[in-house]
């Protein structure tokens, strides 16, 4: 063995007491770690020629790349949408890096560990109150879950026609409608093959909505004379947060064929809430849900989940199988989820997601999607008050839309939030809202307090008087 493995190995309780106590640094002073960072490095580093062994990278990471790092699992990171890891989830994934196994097979070569996340599925089935008509896997996020989904819909349009769209290639335009997809949706329809640009845009709402108009969605259904298609429709929408009616969804399906997908990835989560979820009622009709559990369900990233109808296993097979590898056994009789999912090597990643479940159970992440839904409604009040600003959308669950007060204001958003961001105290995230320049807050930390957002109003206060807006 190489002497400095064999000096790490003799040495590991000591090397991972070590990491340890880093990341707990880090984790208890959270708060007051800055939200953004000017922090560069010279990335030309050489590569020693006989390595320097654990203890000594980890005190080159703490001086050259952990300035680096910021707070965005903290309480004040209102970007994106990004959830912070809780004490289980971290446990989960510690353990799943620890015990580093592949998950592939059930019963095949003798490997069981997909049993764990077969389990941690049916648990997320009933934490979100759907039916077990559902089968799942555990993906990097939404947009491999999205992959996943739409590329067993892409098999399924083309077994409407008789091909098979995953061993000879798309022949046939494929039809796809959606009113305000994710923007991770449209890169799956890139890299399906399938075209970024080639999905018709159905109407939304009006009175400053983003989700389908039904009318219009049927309208466009009734243009394609018969023609299988497929609807990508939105549970949580990105600026505002709206969904589409799902049960007016579920309803044209009754009439017409088509595949219907929902880009669930934090909205999802409405479901665990008697207060919200009136807002995903009738989903469980729909083909394939994509859901991310490093948003709402607050784990670690990589973390995301695929939900495809069991009625369809066979075209996920199709799509994704190693049919050209003997040695991992028929996919049709032996399971395996490097048949059914785009990666061939998968960690644990279900892990830290069972974890979660267990620790905290249906109350505990009620209370998440509960408290952040209230802090955002409490948010948007605070800003009100404020003359300076104004909303740009009601609030529907946990996004805040809002942007400087005033038309005259449109040229000062940008540097505005490139101020605020800078400062390190709070980091939101630009976007544009019915051609209006904007700025989104997303609520799903489970750390964020009362207490935060009285820090995050002074801060855009304070921005305020130093541009002399």
């Amino acid at each position: 063995m190489n002497s400095i493995l064999q000096h790490d190995l003799n040495d590991l309780e000591n090397i991972l007491n070590q990491a340890k106590q880093q990341g707990l640094d880090f984790l208890n002073n959270l708060e007051n770690i800055p939200t953004s960072s000017k922090n560069r490095i010279d990335p030309t580093r050489n590569l020693s020629e006989l390595g320097l062994g654990s203890l000594a990278a980890l005190e080159e990471f703490k001086e050259r790349l952990l300035p680096l790092i910021v707070a965005s699992p903290g309480p004040r990171y209102l970007g994106f949408v990004t959830g912070g890891s809780t004490p289980a989830s971290i446990v989960g994934d510690w353990l799943a890096t620890v015990y580093d196994q592949n998950t592939q097979a059930v019963h095949a070569q003798g490997g069981v560990l997909a049993l764990i996340e077969f389990e941690t599925i049916n648990l997320l089935l009933q934490l979100l109150d759907l039916p077990k008509t559902f089968s799942g896997g555990f993906v990097t996020g939404a947009t491999m879950s999205n992959f996943t989904c739409l590329g067993t819909a892409r098999q399924w349009f083309g077994a409407q026609l008789g091909k098979d769209f995953a061993k000879n290639g798309i022949t046939e335009t494929i039809n796809i409608l959606t009113a305000t997809p994710h923007s991770s949706s449209i890169k799956t329809l890139s890299m399906l093959g399938i075209g970024s640009n080639n999905y018709t845009t159905i109407k939304t709402i009006e009175g400053n909505r983003e989700a389908i108009d039904i009318a219009d969605l049927e309208h466009n259904i009734q243009n394609l004379n018969g023609k299988p298609f497929i609807l990508i429709s939105s549970a949580g929408t990105v600026n505002t947060a709206d969904f589409d009616d799902f049960e007016a969804i579920a309803k044209l399906k009754e009439k017409y064929t088509f595949w219907w997908h929902i880009d669930a990835a934090f909205g999802g989560f409405a479901a665990v809430s008697n207060k919200f979820k009136h807002l995903v009622e009738g989903w469980e009709g729909a083909d394939s849900i994509t859901i991310d559990c490093h948003k709402w369900l607050n784990v670690p990233y990589e973390s995301a989940f695929y939900l495809i109808k069991e009625k369809h296993m066979n075209l996920q097979i199709e799509t994704f199988q190693n049919s050209n590898a003997p040695y991992l056994g028929n996919p049709l009789e032996n399971f395996n989820y490097l048949n059914v999912l785009p990666e061939n090597s998968r960690r644990l990643r279900a892990l830290p997601v069972w974890f979660s479940l267990l620790a905290y159970g249906k109350e505990g992440f009620q209370d998440i999607v509960e408290d952040s839904a209230a802090l955002a409604l409490h948010f948007a009040n605070e800003l009100i008050e404020e003359d300076n600003f104004e909303l740009l959308a009601p609030i529907r669950l946990n996004n805040v839309c809002f942007t400087l007060k005033g038309d005259h204001n449109q040229q000062n958003v940008s540097q505005f939030l490139t101020s605020l961001n800078d400062k390190g105290k709070v980091f939101m995230t630009p976007t544009v809202y019915q051609n209006r320049k904007g700025i989104r807050a997303s609520f799903v930390n489970w750390r964020t307090t009362e207490n935060d957002i009285k820090i995050i109003i002074e801060e855009l206060k304070e921005t305020i008087l130093d541009l002399d807006i």
